[in-house]
């Protein structure tokens, strides 16, 4: 009788073993998926219902809708550098620029903003900036490499 139990070990000796390095460096281009992109995504999604969270969505409504806006915004961005990341790293530079945005808004969108919903968008910013930041150099570094 054949021996069906399922060995853990490595795939060095899969006979198909470098076709699938070579697919899986192909899709990913060269570039760490789950550092950039998946935090880029989470920092949307709290951008986006932080109004509710942090309790200013009754204060400031003019905040809630852009935070609620730039939010969704942000976490499309981050879905569109994982599904076509050839065509959306170009949009990096566009990460810094809501996080610079994010960081100032309160003055400019909002209306006597307390502290809370100050620093919210200050750290929302920031983190924003950061990993739109290293987006431009993960876009950069697979230009360099292809």
């Amino acid at each position: 009788m054949a021996d069906v139990s399922h060995h853990r070990g490595d795939l060095a000796g899969h006979p198909d073993a470098s076709e699938m390095q070579a697919r899986y460096e192909r899709v990913l281009g060269g570039r760490d998926v789950v550092l950039v992109d998946g935090p880029v995504f989470l920092v949307g999604l709290y951008c986006a219902v932080s109004p509710w969270v942090l309790h200013f969505a009754a204060a400031q409504p003019a905040l809630v809708m852009h935070n609620l806006i730039l939010g969704i915004a942000i976490a499309l961005l981050a879905v569109g550098f994982t599904v076509t990341p050839d065509r959306m790293y170009g949009l990096s530079g566009a990460m810094c620029a809501i996080g610079v945005w994010m960081i100032i808004s309160p003055w400019i969108v909002g209306s006597a903003p307390d502290a809370g919903v100050i620093w919210n968008n200050i750290v929302i910013g920031a983190l924003t900036f950061l990993l739109g930041a290293m987006c431009v150099a993960a876009a950069s570094k697979s230009r360099r490499t292809t």
